[in-house]
């Protein structure tokens, strides 16, 4: 029964004296046995004759004066206490680590009592604080907490103070912001959020060579205190895209900063990312700028039925229309569109569409608008051959970029080159895995009037026939040239067949023969079989190419630190060069003016020499570290 009892045993909270009591070591046992042994000494017994009223009354007033005195100890103790307690409740707001405050004030009270007493040591200290420790309450009793002394119940995750107690949740939440807040500022500052900003404004194509202008710095305050800009006032139609643009990379396009970017007077709207944006959000576009011609929204998560009726029925001006991932449009709603807006309809420009839009709904495109010079359709997965033949009856068409799903045969390709190619200005045709050397064919012999040109991500053509398609090619010279990804890929035979495949050695030398003078934009990545000899034969620094501001070499293998060095030689008007996966690219010195992206080992030298040296400056440093 005793075990049984000892067992049981419950415990409730104890007192702030009962507490101080345990911790000297005192007991009411103590008390009373001292007491006893003071009234049992010689010196008090000489009174004993005086009769046992007068032991009574004497032994009153020695318990009233030890009940008094015990009261006026009491509440100095308590008065102590709540100091004590506001003291703390200080000291953690102003405390820099909890667990730092408490180790060193542990450190700081063991040496404080080793200089009054020498004899303590570190064990006797361990010995106190093992036997006279309070407990900390299981998960679900009451503790009060710490700080505001508010009663809670104890979790398994409930924080602990400085002083080793409990918290409650909101002052846990309130110390722990405080103490990351004091170790984020403790922390070293780094340059990494420097140099990751400078090399999102480098692929962004900025190159920065000293102070920003003062529109940019106007653009990014702006963009940094967006919540507390009320209204931009009459920016001009440029920089409100600009800034819209750079509120979308931010990802603060929201339906609070919206109405920045709209006016009554305005003929278009930007909107780059309205993956935020609600249904009420695009009745508020259309109602506010009613007048509206250019129309762009990207990441259309919420636009439906309604908001596409309501336009309708608001903007009778539109011209241009540019969505990106509309995909709650029904296919019923595409039909109504093209029938009731389609006769003023000039761009049309679609991106990845899953839901709805099928062949049918371009039957009604090609049908209801015959004034449409551009359309790109590209990732719309319900599109197939079908639609590249109705495209091919566009009377007016002048740009079409295409990038189909399904399958497409040579001769439809052909076909639509045939019938639409004489007038067309751009051309783009992405992934047609399958497109052969009869569909270049068909463009040298129909296009005439090209300015770019696209053919990526092929693997069928070969570089004889990209060749032939520059040589005495009747178009004017290009200014836009794409074809990256045009190679071979077959892993069992990783240097190619024999007669290369994509556009080659011979391919590239009658590109840049043919549009190297006007040429402004070249993109050849992945073109690996482009051999070195080419390279140093076209960028030799005796011929110039004034017109290129961007080359993409990326993955080109063959490429080496003297190509890039032709290339700042030959392209006096370069702006910005991609060469991802040029590993023989090596100690490059960019001159002033020039971004330079992706050479692994580039990035010391361009810190170490630094921007806004010239051409011939930056050559002759890159010959004496070669040397």
């Amino acid at each position: 029964m005793s075990a049984r009892r000892g067992g049981n045993t419950i415990r409730g909270p104890q007192s702030a004296l009962t507490d101080f009591l345990a911790a000297n070591n005192i007991s009411a046992r103590q008390i009373r046995d001292d007491y006893t042994r003071r009234r049992q000494l010689p010196g008090e017994g000489e009174d004993a004759g005086e009769g046992p009223s007068n032991q009574a009354v004497e032994q009153d007033g020695d318990e009233a004066l030890a009940v008094a005195a015990q009261a006026e100890e009491d509440e100095k103790k308590t008065n102590k206490r709540k100091r004590s307690e506001k003291d703390a409740i200080e000291n953690i707001k102003k405390a820099k680590s909890a667990k730092t405050g408490k180790g060193n004030a542990k450190k700081a009270a063991k040496k404080k009592a080793k200089k009054e007493d020498p004899d303590l040591d570190d064990s006797d200290d361990e010995d106190f604080e093992v036997n006279y420790k309070k407990a900390k309450p299981a998960p679900g009793q009451f503790e009060h907490c710490d700080i505001c002394s508010k009663r809670f119940t104890v979790t398994p995750y409930s924080k602990e103070g400085p002083d080793g107690g409990l918290l409650c949740t909101p002052c846990g939440k309130d110390l722990m912001k405080d103490l990351k807040k004091e170790e984020k500022a403790l922390q070293p500052k780094t340059i990494g959020r420097k140099r990751r900003k400078v090399e999102s404004e480098r692929l962004d194509g900025v190159a920065t060579g000293g102070a920003k202008t003062l529109v940019q710095m106007c653009l990014q305050r702006v963009a940094q205190h967006h919540d507390d800009v009320e209204e931009l006032g009459d920016l001009p139609p440029k920089l409100l895209e600009r800034l819209s643009e750079i509120f979308s990379k931010k990802r603060v396009m929201k339906s609070k900063t919206l109405p920045l970017f709209l006016r009554p007077d305005l003929d278009s709207v930007v909107v780059h990312d309205a993956a935020y944006l609600e249904e009420d959000d695009y009745h508020q576009i259309f109602a506010v700028v009613p007048n509206i011609k250019k129309l762009v929204l990207s990441n259309t998560c919420q636009l439906k039925d309604k908001s596409m009726d309501y336009m309708l029925d608001r903007c009778h001006n539109l011209r241009h229309i540019s969505l990106y991932a509309a995909n709650l449009v029904s296919e019923e709603m595409w039909h109504r569109l093209f029938q009731k807006a389609g006769s003023k309809l000039e761009v049309i420009k679609l991106k990845w569409l899953d839901a709805a839009f099928e062949d049918e709904a371009v039957r009604d495109m090609v049908q209801c608008c015959p004034n449409l010079e551009r359309l790109k359709l590209k990732l719309c997965r319900r599109l197939g051959q079908d639609s590249v033949d109705y495209i091919a009856q566009l009377p007016a068409l002048k740009h079409l970029s295409l990038q189909i799903s399904q399958q497409v045969s040579n001769d439809t390709l052909i076909n639509l080159i045939e019938q639409r190619g004489s007038n067309l200005e751009t051309l783009s045709l992405e992934k047609f895995m399958d497109a052969d050397d009869a569909v270049l064919e068909a463009i040298h012999d129909t296009c005439t009037h090209l300015t770019k040109l696209r053919l990526s991500e092929n693997d069928t053509i070969t570089d004889s026939a990209f060749a032939a398609l520059f040589t005495a090619w009747p178009n004017p010279p290009l200014t836009f040239a794409d074809f990256n990804s045009t190679r071979d890929v077959d892993n069992n035979n990783p240097t190619g067949p024999e007669e290369a495949i994509g556009l080659g050695t011979a391919g590239f030398a009658a590109l840049m023969a043919h549009s190297g003078a006007s040429l402004k934009h070249l993109d050849i990545a992945s073109c690996r079989f482009i051999a070195l000899s080419a390279f140093l034969d076209v960028f030799n620094g005796a011929q110039s190419y004034p017109a290129l501001e961007y080359i993409n070499l990326s993955f080109c293998n063959q490429v080496d630190t003297s190509v890039v060095a032709g290339i700042f030689t030959s392209c006096p008007g370069l702006k910005r060069v991609v060469a991802f996966g040029c590993f023989d690219v090596r100690d490059v010195v960019v001159p002033g003016g020039i971004a330079l992206i992706g050479i692994p080992t580039a990035q010391d030298a361009i810190e170490q020499f630094g921007v806004g040296i010239g051409v011939e400056e930056a050559i002759g440093r890159m010959v004496e570290v070669g040397a």
